[in-house]
C-alpha cells in the first residue's frame, strides 16, 4: 500500500503543502473552505501526519533550510558550506534546496520546507518574483535571511556583495587598458545582482567618457550554457565586435572562454575577458580570469549567524544589512587591445 504525502493531500486539496500544514496545526491563517478542502483530502487518502512533524508544533526541529538558485555554481557552493559549519557547530541540521533560478521550483521546495517545520530559513531569491514567499514565511512567523541577492522593499537581514563597486572596478580596468567597445553578458534585470553589476558597468563608462551602447548588453542564464554560448556568439558575431568582455559571473565567463576558444579566438590576444567571482580551480584555467573575488564562504558564515540570532530572539525587529566588498584581482584574461 503505497502512503499518502503531504503533497498528495495538497494536490487534491488544491492548495499548497505549506497551506496543509497550516490547517493540520490548527493554524487560524486559513479560511474556513480551505480547511474544509484539506481536511476532505485527509479523510480522502488516509492521510497521517509524521509524528515528528506534529511534535514541532510545540518544539524546535533544530533544523534550518538554505536555498540557492545553484548548487553548480562554486560561488554558492562556498555559501552553502559557510552556513553548514556555522548551523553545525550550533547544533542545527540543514536542508538544501536548489532552484536552479526557476520561482515555481522555488515555492514548492520552500513550501516543503515549511511543511517540514524548519526553524528558519537562509535564501539566495530566484528573482525578485521571490517576495511573495517572503510574505508567506512572514505570516507563518519563521526567520528568514537573504543571502547575495535582495527584492525591491525588502527591509530585513541581508548579506550581499557589493555589485555596483566591483563592476565598476572590473570595467575601469578594460578601459585603463584601452578598451573602447566593453559588452556585458548579464543575467535577467529581475535579478537584483544583475542589475547592480548593470550600473556599476555604465557608471564606469561613463567616468571614462564611453557613449553606453545598449546592444552591447546581452541576457543569458548562467545555468543555460546554451543561453550563454548564444550570448556569446550574438556578440562575436556584430559587423564590429567587442574587444572585451565583462561577464556578470564565473559560468558565464566560462561559458564565454569555451565559446570563443572554439571560434579559435585566444584569450587576451583576440578577445579580453573579466568576470564576478574567482572560482577555486582558477590556476587550472588558461589564461586565468581577471576577477572581482567575492568572500562567499562569509557570505554564509554571517548570514547563517543572523538567521540563528533570529531563531533565538537575539535581534530586534529592525533587519540588518552585510555589505561585504570584493576584491579586484588582476591575471592574464585581459590586456590591451590590438
Amino acid at each position: 500500500m503505497v502512503t499518502a504525502t503531504i503533497r498528495d493531500v495538497a494536490r487534491l486539496a488544491g492548495v499548497s503543502a505549506m497551506t496543509v500544514s497550516r490547517v493540520l496545526n490548527a493554524s487560524p491563517h486559513v479560511a474556513d473552505a480551505t480547511r474544509r478542502r484539506v481536511e476532505a483530502a485527509v479523510a480522502e487518502l488516509g492521510y497521517v501526519p509524521n509524528g515528528l512533524a506534529r511534535g514541532l508544533t510545540r518544539r524546535r526541529s533544530k533544523t534550518v533550510a538554505v536555498v540557492v538558485p545553484d548548487i553548480a555554481n562554486p560561488f554558492f557552493t562556498l555559501i552553502v558550506r559557510g552556513a553548514e559549519e556555522v548551523a553545525w557547530r550550533a547544533g542545527y541540521h540543514v536542508l538544501l534546496s536548489n532552484s536552479r533560478g526557476d520561482l515555481d521550483r522555488e515555492r514548492a521546495n520552500i513550501d516543503d520546507m515549511l511543511a517540514s517545520r524548519v526553524d528558519g530559513m537562509l535564501l539566495a531569491a530566484a528573482a525578485d518574483g521571490s517576495g511573495s514567499k517572503l510574505k508567506a514565511l512572514g505570516r507563518d512567523d519563521v526567520p528568514f535571511v537573504l543571502v547575495d541577492r535582495t527584492i525591491p522593499g525588502y527591509r530585513g537581514d541581508l548579506v550581499k556583495g557589493d555589485g555596483v563597486e566591483g563592476a565598476r572596478q572590473l570595467v575601469e580596468h578594460l578601459t585603463a587598458l584601452g578598451h573602447r567597445r566593453i559588452a556585458m553578458i548579464t543575467e535577467p534585470a529581475d535579478v537584483s545582482t544583475s542589475r547592480e553589476r548593470q550600473t556599476g558597468y555604465r557608471e564606469a563608462l561613463e567616468a571614462a567618457g564611453i557613449p553606453f551602447d545598449p546592444s552591447l548588453v546581452v541576457e543569458a542564464s548562467a545555468i543555460d550554457a546554451a543561453s550563454v554560448r548564444a550570448a556569446a556568439n550574438g556578440l562575436l558575431d556584430r559587423p564590429v565586435p567587442p574587444t572585451a568582455v565583462f561577464a556578470v559571473n564565473n559560468l558565464v565567463a566560462l561559458g564565454v572562454a569555451d565559446t570563443a576558444q572554439a571560434r579559435g579566438l585566444e584569450l587576451p590576444r583576440d578577445l579580453s575577458l573579466v568576470c564576478f567571482d574567482d572560482i577555486a580551480y582558477a590556476p587550472q584555467l588558461n589564461p586565468f580570469f581577471t576577477a572581482i573575488a567575492q568572500p562567499a564562504e562569509t557570505f554564509g558564515t554571517i548570514a547563517m549567524q543572523l538567521l540563528l540570532d533570529r531563531i533565538s530572539g537575539l535581534l530586534d525587529d529592525a533587519g540588518r544589512i552585510v555589505v561585504l566588498p570584493g576584491e579586484l584581482v588582476v591575471r592574464a584574461s585581459a590586456s590591451a587591445p590590438r
